[in-house]
């Protein structure tokens, strides 16, 4: 297995995983199945914000929702949508949560930084139709957009984040061919680490990443628990694409994580 460089090798998730190319289509039909089986408690395309993909589905439980939990999708800020994880709101929904899953517009059509602000207006817009709480997690790319809506600059009215295999430090990422897509430079994967950045105070962190992930994103997990002082859980066996199963089991230690405190 040849790499362009050690840092493409340190961030390859699918290349070390038995079995990945059926992951995207499994997700898809299960996302197409729970959209249709909750039928008009999905509210899916409203428009946050003016572009093509400031959109973001929303799932309303049975009864007045406790709170709203927004899920940002991953795919290394280059790839994917809300369409592939509806799914993954079930475990919220069975708790007495919404879910709102949003899109945002990927590189290279816009930057890093500008991805953060589209997070943080989609967080706005979630918090006018949901009344309550906010809680924010994601994945990997949304695990650091979930991050960065913890941070001192982040989204008003949240509660809690909890990033899953996030990328955390993005200064390692420079390193990699996927920069030329990116093109963060040092002074944007400087101003949009959380690692580099305060938590907001009042905002709850807990960090959770797979035992068996690439280890560049065990360190990223461990390095964010520690520079914000918050804990982190290493789950058992799980690897970067099983990593957020979990989120739609109602009684997972996962789901307990992001909604399970007061």
């Amino acid at each position: 297995m040849e790499f362009a460089s050690q840092a493409d090798r340190d961030y390859a998730n699918g290349a070390f995983i038995p079995g990945a190319e059926g992951f995207v289509p499994r997700w898809q039909a299960e996302a197409a199945a729970f959209r249709a089986a909750l039928g008009a408690r999905a509210r899916l395309g409203l428009a946050y914000g003016p572009g093509a993909r400031q959109r973001m589905d929303l799932f309303l439980p049975e009864g007045a929702a406790l709170g709203v939990m927004v899920f940002v999708h991953g795919g290394y800020w280059m790839a994917f949508g809300r369409e592939e994880w509806s799914h993954l709101a079930a475990g919220a929904l069975a708790r007495g949560w919404a879910c709102a899953m949003p899109s945002y517009t990927l590189a290279p059509e816009a930057r890093i930084a500008q991805m953060t602000a589209e997070i943080r207006a989609a967080v706005a817009f979630a918090r006018g139709q949901v009344a309550g709480p906010v809680v924010i997690t994601g994945h990997s790319a949304g695990g650091h957009l979930a991050a960065r809506m913890g941070c001192a600059d982040g989204a008003e009215g949240v509660v809690r984040v909890v990033p899953i295999s996030p990328l955390a430090d993005l200064r390692p990422l420079m390193a990699t061919t996927m920069n030329e897509t990116l093109r963060l430079d040092a002074a944007e994967a400087a101003a949009e680490s959380p690692t580099l950045l305060p938590r907001c105070a009042g905002v709850e962190a807990h960090v959770w990443v797979g035992g068996q992930e690439r280890p560049a994103f065990v360190w990223q997990a461990r390095c964010l628990s520690e520079d914000w002082a918050c804990p982190w859980t290493v789950a058992a066996g799980r690897h970067h694409f099983d990593v957020i199963d979990d989120l739609a089991d109602p009684g997972s230690a996962l789901m307990e994580a992001c909604l399970g405190g007061p």
